[in-house]
Formats: structure tokens, C-alpha cells, sequence
């Protein structure tokens, strides 16, 4: 009789565990922030071309930038990255795509690369050379349009998405990262749950 309680007790004890654990699962799946259709696409990493799942920065809010390395607004990069520095902990991130289809972005991943790196310290995430505007724009980028999002007209174009993944606004390349409007664009943005 003692042995049958005691393996009760045992079985009752492990359902018990089974249950909590299921549940802690569920949680967890429950707590990660679902991958907005904007953002669930992949994109070469700038620096070796490991492709790179965008549902990585679902629940942050997101600067997308088209770059060039030889473009009169290059010097945004420095801006770029002091925006990401200051409001990174916040849930802040800005991603570059490299892009020569204004035909300023001549060289190849990774010397675009090490030009971002060299010259302007840019920390923030960069993707691999690839088409940003019209038909043969990226398949981001015209997820990007379908949600209302306008076609970069030049470099340094910005697209600001919240954190559900949703267009906040669309910036030509002359509003610069420090530009009053942009930053309390992305500041309201932030702190938005």
C-alpha cells in the first residue's frame, strides 16, 4: 500500500512539472513579439553575406535607410549611428541597405563595409547590396511599399516602422537623422507600447 501511494504521489508529482513546464512554453511563445509581414523577410548581413531573418527586430522600432558610399548625403552615416547609440537601449534600431541604384554604391559588401566601419563608426546592422526602388526593389522594400511606405526618390531615404512593423512615415534623403521632426517622430514612436 505504501509503495502504491508513494507512486502516486510520484505521478501526481511529475504531472505536475509536465503542466508547469507546458505552460512556461507557452509564455515564452506568448512573450516574443510576433514577426509583422514587413519585417518577415531575410537579408545578406553587409559584412560576410549570412543571411539574416528581419522578425530579429520585431517589437523595436525601426529607421530603414538606403545607403551609398559616394553620394552628397554620405555623411549621414555619422548621424545614423549617433541616432542608434541614443535610443538604442529604448528599443530603437536603424538598418542600412546598401544600394547602388542611383549609381553611388560601386564597390563590393565588404568594402562598402569597411568603409562604414573605417569612416563613420556605424555599429547599427547593414544588409548587402541590393536594389531599393521599383520593380526590381528587394522583397523588404516592397513589402515596405505595399504597407504604404514611398519609393526611395535618392539615398538616404528613411522609412520609420513602430513597433507592430507598421509605416510610421517616409522621409526624403534632405530630412537628416537629426532633423526636429524625424527625432520626435521616432521618440512618440518609442513611447508607444
Amino acid at each position: 500500500m505504501t509503495t502504491v501511494r508513494s507512486l502516486l504521489r510520484h505521478l501526481l508529482h511529475c504531472s505536475f512539472l509536465l503542466v508547469a513546464f507546458a505552460a512556461s512554453q507557452a509564455h515564452a511563445q506568448t512573450a516574443a513579439p510576433a514577426c509583422p509581414a514587413t519585417l518577415d523577410h531575410s537579408a545578406a548581413r553587409l559584412q560576410d553575406e549570412t543571411p539574416q531573418n528581419l522578425c530579429q527586430y520585431a517589437g523595436k522600432v525601426v529607421l530603414i535607410v538606403n545607403t551609398a558610399s559616394y553620394c552628397g548625403y554620405t555623411g549621414q552615416y555619422d548621424g545614423l549611428e549617433k541616432l542608434y547609440a541614443q535610443y538604442k537601449d529604448k528599443g530603437f534600431v536603424v538598418l542600412g541597405f546598401a544600394s547602388n541604384d542611383f549609381q553611388q554604391e560601386t564597390g563590393s559588401n565588404k568594402e562598402i563595409a569597411e568603409f562604414c566601419h573605417n569612416t563613420y563608426g556605424v555599429k547599427f546592422p547593414m544588409f548587402a547590396k541590393s536594389s531599393v526602388t521599383g520593380a526590381n526593389a528587394n522583397a523588404f522594400y516592397q513589402s515596405l511599399f505595399k504597407a504604404g511606405a514611398q519609393q526611395p526618390k535618392w539615398n538616404f531615404h528613411k522609412i520609420l516602422l513602430d513597433r507592430n512593423g507598421k509605416v510610421v512615415g517616409s522621409y526624403p534623403s534632405k530630412i537628416t537623422p537629426d532633423n526636429k521632426t524625424l527625432i520626435a517622430d521616432i521618440e512618440k514612436t518609442l513611447s508607444q507600447k
